[in-house]
C-alpha cells in the first residue's frame, strides 16, 4: 500500500465511537489530516475537523456490495501538505435511531397470505375437510 494520499478520491469515514470532542476555535472549514494505515491495511485512520469539533475515525475505499457505515466523502489534498486533505460530504446514511420503529403487524405470527382462491384451490386439490354430521357425543 503507497503512502501517497489519495487525490480526489471518494471514501467512507466511519468516526470511531466516542472520539468526538468540542473544540474552542475551530475554523468553519471541513479537514481531514491522514494517518497510520489501519490493522488490517485496508484503510487509513484519520483525525477529522469539522462544525467546531473534532473526530477520530477511519477512511476506506468504497466497494461494492458492502454496506455504508459512516459518510461517502471526497478528499482534495492541499498542495502544502499532501496529508491535509478539505472534505466535500457526498452521503451521509442514515442514523438508525432517526429510522424510528418498525411497523408492526396487526396479529401476531407470520404473515397471512391465504386467500379466498388459494383456499378453495386447496381444496380442490386435497379434499375439503369433511363437515360434522351432527351433534357431537
Amino acid at each position: 500500500m503507497s503512502d501517497a494520499p489519495p487525490q480526489n478520491k471518494s471514501a467512507v469515514v466511519a468516526p470511531l465511537a466516542g472520539t468526538a470532542s468540542p473544540t474552542p476555535a475551530a475554523p468553519a472549514t471541513d479537514v481531514v489530516l491522514l494517518g497510520p494505515p489501519t490493522a488490517d491495511g485496508a484503510g487509513v485512520h484519520v483525525i477529522r475537523a469539522r462544525d467546531e469539533r473534532v473526530e477520530a475515525g477511519e477512511l476506506r475505499a468504497l466497494r461494492e456490495g458492502r454496506p455504508i457505515t459512516g459518510e461517502i466523502v471526497t478528499l482534495r489534498p492541499r498542495e502544502s501538505n499532501p496529508s491535509v486533505c478539505d472534505v466535500t460530504d457526498s452521503y451521509s446514511a442514515p442514523a438508525a435511531s432517526n429510522a424510528g420503529p418498525p411497523p408492526q403487524l396487526a396479529h401476531k405470527g407470520p404473515a397471512k397470505v391465504a386467500t379466498r382462491a388459494y383456499r378453495e384451490g386447496w381444496d380442490e386439490i386435497f379434499g375439503a375437510k369433511p363437515k360434522p354430521s351432527g351433534p357431537a357425543n
